[in-house]
């Protein structure tokens, strides 16, 4: 597989969207980013800017604005946030490209997206984070353990069109894992997600940093964080990635003790700006929404109480 064959188009120009159009665009392939309003207008007079080693640089890209359904490519990723996962398949579903990949970090099933693209449906999770800061892209480097980007088939099948994307990664040096079974590899992140979060946007009120700090925080999230991965282990979902386990099984001072330290990380501080915290409790309101109803199918979501 050739890189100058690939045109790839990346349907969302957020942190983890431009990560990857940097990446791909370095390694020499066609890549197009989706982009609206202000983002495509920076895009097209700046280029993509992002902060390297305290440099702010820039990379051209081909921006666009409107995708005809003949404007077909190799690969689509769509890198949007799970709470804006279906109207951005919803805009994809009559374009004629074979393999969407759906870059979302947190996802609780996959059947309203099957029923909008179908079989071209590729699940994934991104190996990054980090922010947009006056246009200009600050990524972050995620914990060893996640810093692979993860994808499979829903069925478990390592396809052809797996095995391409993985050549196609490979060629970007991108790190990457194939999962056989990514619905409960997305399902652990996302009630990892929900019971951090949750917490820190309580009520739709962002806590102040000094209760953040607090012991009381850190243990509300080890609580909650226990109560989920059970249910989701009851639920039969296979906790992945499996050293997720052992939470199950540390001490709850331990927990508490990991929680504390983590509420006190620059990430953390980022993560309860205004403009980050409102964006982000939208998607833990759906996705612990979406989560009861998951859990409802099997009779758990009555055994949960999470304050």
């Amino acid at each position: 597989m050739s890189a100058k064959q690939d045109r790839i188009l990346i349907f969302g120009a957020g942190v983890i969207g431009s990560i990857y159009a940097i990446k791909l665009i370095e390694a020499g392939f066609d890549v197009s980013l989706f982009a609206h309003s202000n983002r495509y207008k920076s895009l097209r007079e700046n280029g993509l800017q992002y902060k390297e080693k305290g440099t702010v640089r820039s990379i051209q890209v081909n921006v666009i604005d409107t995708l005809e359904n003949d404007d077909v490519y190799d690969f689509i990723f769509v890198t949007v946030r799970y709470d804006r996962s279906e109207s951005a398949l919803l805009a994809l579903k009559d374009n004629q490209s074979k393999h969407i990949v759906t870059m979302t970090s947190n996802s609780i099933g996959f059947s309203a997206w099957l029923d909008i693209v179908g079989d071209r449906l590729i699940p994934a999770f991104p190996g990054f984070g980090g922010q947009i800061k006056d246009g200009v892209l600050h990524a972050r480097s995620l914990p060893k353990i996640i810093v692979a980007t993860a994808f499979g088939e829903i069925n478990g099948v390592v396809t052809e069109r797996v095995e391409n994307l993985a050549k196609l990664f490979k060629t970007a040096k991108l790190p990457y894992v194939i999962k056989k079974d990514m619905q409960a590899y997305l399902i652990t992140h996302s009630v990892s997600d929900i019971a951090m979060l949750s917490v820190l946007y309580a009520e739709n009120t962002i806590i102040d940093n000094k209760t953040a700090r607090t012991r009381t925080t850190a243990r509300k999230i080890t609580v909650t964080l226990k109560a989920y991965l059970k249910a989701i282990q009851k639920a039969g979902v296979s906790i992945d990635p499996p050293m997720l386990k052992m939470v199950l099984k540390f001490p709850n001072l331990f927990l508490d003790l990991f929680f504390m330290t983590w509420l006190r990380t620059k990430m953390v501080r980022d993560m309860m700006l205004p403009d980050y915290a409102n964006n982000a409790n939208n998607e833990i309101v759906q996705l612990s929404n979406d989560l009861m109803k998951f859990l409802s199918q099997s009779d758990i979501k009555s055994e949960i109480h999470v304050k």
